[in-house]
């Protein structure tokens, strides 16, 4: 599957979503890596499987198998530290902020590519799990890395557009099943 094929189920109340969703390949701000890599990271974190296998064919050819384990390893870190990190800023005893993690995250001190690329995955899947300081740690060290606002922006519109693509088809196969349901 790919990406023009999930446009075509996207239903005509959400065409905003499927002008967004045409337009994310043609993107210039970021390389291909950081774009695919974006596309593949947010579309794991996304978690709707018909999402997920359209980017990971949109990237198999795009992208080098190290990149890819990449930005998989960027959506997998990501799940694990926006809860935690989420928790220690949402909780308003301040002792968990100062006690250590005790989780393990080898991944960030090797990950297999350049570390802004990594950096910039691990934001887009931030924006989608919703972890104001995990956005506010990578967005910092983007910017103190040399990626422009833009880039960073742009990380952030893939993953809206593609969390977006995700919750409507999901809606819509919810509401068909219930349609089919009822009959």
């Amino acid at each position: 599957m790919s990406l023009s094929a999930l446009a075509d189920r996207i239903p005509d109340y959400a065409k905003d979503i499927k002008l967004n969703l045409s337009s994310i390949l043609s993107e210039e701000t970021l390389n291909p890596q950081q774009l695919y890599g974006t596309l593949l990271a947010t579309a794991l974190a996304a978690r709707n499987p018909d999402v997920i296998a359209a980017a990971s064919a949109e990237c198999a050819s795009r992208m080098t198998p190290e990149a890819q384990a990449a930005a998989k390893a960027a959506h997998a870190i990501m799940a694990m530290n926006n809860i935690y990190y989420k928790f220690t800023g949402m909780v308003t005893n301040p002792e968990y902020k100062g006690m250590q993690s005790r989780l393990r995250m080898n991944i960030l001190a090797n990950p297999g590519v350049e570390k802004k690329d990594f950096e910039l995955w691990s934001l887009a899947v931030s924006a989608i799990n919703g972890c104001k300081f995990c956005l506010d740690s990578h967005e910092a060290r983007l910017l103190s890395d040399g990626m422009t606002k833009e880039q960073v922006q742009t990380a952030v519109r893939i993953a809206a557009t593609i969390h977006a693509v995700a919750t409507v088809l999901a809606g819509e196969e919810a509401l068909q099943a219930g349609i089919r349901h009822a009959a």
